[in-house]
């Protein structure tokens, strides 16, 4: 149920397409080879187990399913496997706002007194700080995880959830500052509610899911009974398969309870493109990017000046990603049924979006780790600056060495770097890689990294 955002040194593409339709047609059967076989190499190290679909102007190049469904069993995944989709909950929470809004039943500008009279710090707190993150509450989720399987796989009241942070104030003052959190969007979903006098997914379905046919969309993914259900694991084990601890969707609720597959996202996709459910006007203002670049339930940036709209989701057991590329009609949905807190797919849709825009990129390979000596690693160990608000420290620890970033916006945590050559090293978590340089007298003098595209940046050692 959190977004993990690129570090600041991820490869980021811009999208040139040929407006030839000949040139369309003909390019179709290539773009899904590339896209295939980059995403088999993803697969044969661990990297991806699920469903992708890729379409463009109206058509779908590709729409598969890689590795297994369930690992157990050797059931293979397909286009109708059904996945758990995460924080990809909240856009459609959003959208059930903004409707809202538009029959006149709220405003987003209502204060959040209004709703709960009895919420630290409700007197300042609009429903919009709600939709962007900006309300300052404190996040739920950081209480509550995997090691309290029995409370968060078995039904909880919306007062059990609220008490996890109603008494605390915000940490902020609203409105002054992004902080991602799920609590936002758990009050929306009771907001919904009160204003509709119906359950937060009966809502969604009568609003959304029904208009659109999304039939095989829902809400209770472990009490689901579906032959297309997949199963969560930690990770792509087959001779160890570990499953994850499932959230009932009474826990995950407005801000990550929904359960999809590629086939009803990508229904959901081309509403979005024609501006269908909500009117023009709510569609602009989902679309206009906040703090932080957050609007209203979407991430809103641009990519080398072409902009997209995108929202993820990590939970225990499931990854997703969805991107939206509105000026092209470019949909690109990732489902995966492996993952943990804060996994991502960012790394995966930047090499089928280097495909698609002609862009350099490379297949995932296995790395060949050699052994360095630890005297060598230890001088490595230090802090390297990019600029002020992005720093790499390097750690030297029990005889290995680790890179994390120092801003917790990049949302690197510590991961293990594993040596290619004397000074140039790997990570298993992403194609990314990092060669130590000396200067004359043979001092450290920075780091630069590497992606998918060759040299990324220049990390100067400041200490």
């Amino acid at each position: 149920m959190k977004k993990t955002l690129t570090t600041a040194f991820l490869l980021i593409f811009l999208f040139q397409f040929s407006a030839s339709e000949a040139q369309q047609k003909n390019g179709t059967s290539a773009l899904s080879k590339k896209i295939d076989e980059y995403v088999n190499s993803a697969v044969s190290l661990g990297k991806f187990n699920g469903t992708i679909l890729v379409a463009q102007k109206g058509e779908i190049i590709l729409q598969k399913g890689y590795g297994w469904r369930d690992f157990a069993n050797h059931t293979a995944n397909d286009s109708n496997s059904v996945f758990q989709i995460g924080s990809l909950t909240k856009p459609f929470t959003a959208m059930v706002i903004l409707k809202l809004q538009e029959e006149g039943k709220l405003s987003v500008s209502d204060r959040l007194n209004k709703f709960f009279p009895k919420q630290a710090g409700a007197d300042e707190i609009t429903i919009q700080n709600l939709l962007d993150h900006t309300s300052g509450l404190n996040n739920y989720t950081d209480v509550i995880g995997p090691e309290d399987s029995a409370i968060i796989s078995h039904p909880v009241s919306q007062h059990q959830v609220i008490d996890l942070f109603d008494k605390r104030p915000p940490s902020f003052k609203p409105g002054s500052k992004f902080e991602y959190c799920n609590s936002d969007y758990f009050l929306l979903g009771v907001i919904i509610e009160k204003l509709t006098g119906m359950p937060y997914e009966q809502a969604v379905r009568k609003l959304i899911l029904a208009p659109l046919q999304m039939d095989q969309t829902g809400f209770d993914f472990i009490n689901l009974r579906s032959a297309s259900k997949t199963t969560g694991y930690l990770a792509p084990d087959t001779l160890k398969p570990e499953q994850a601890v499932l959230m009932d969707s009474t826990v995950t609720y407005a801000a990550g309870a929904i359960y999809s597959t590629t086939g009803d996202l990508y229904k959901w996709a081309k509403a979005i493109a024609k501006g269908e459910i909500l009117s023009t006007d709510s569609w602009k203002q989902a679309f206009t990017p906040n703090l932080e670049h957050y609007g209203d339930g979407w991430w809103i940036d641009t990519l080398f000046g072409q902009k997209y709209i995108t929202h993820s989701g990590g939970l225990q057991g499931f990854m997703s990603n969805f991107m939206y590329y509105p000026d092209k009609d470019i949909t690109i949905i990732l489902l995966n049924n492996f993952g943990n807190y804060g996994g991502s797919l960012w790394d995966l849709n930047n090499g089928i979006s280097a495909i698609l825009l002609g862009r350099p990129y490379s297949i995932y390979e296995r790395n060949k780790e050699i052994k360095i000596d630890k005297v060598l690693l230890k001088q490595y160990a230090g802090t390297y600056r990019f600029n002020a608000d992005h720093q790499l420290v390097v750690i030297f620890q029990d005889d290995k060495l680790f890179v994390e970033a120092s801003n917790p916006k990049d949302m690197l945590p510590q991961v293990e770097l594993h040596a290619l050559r004397e000074n140039r090293f790997y990570m298993n978590e992403a194609q990314l890689q990092f060669e130590f340089v000396k200067d004359v007298n043979g001092v450290i003098l920075k780091v630069v990294s590497y992606n998918t595209r060759g040299k990324d940046a220049d990390w100067m050692k400041v200490k």
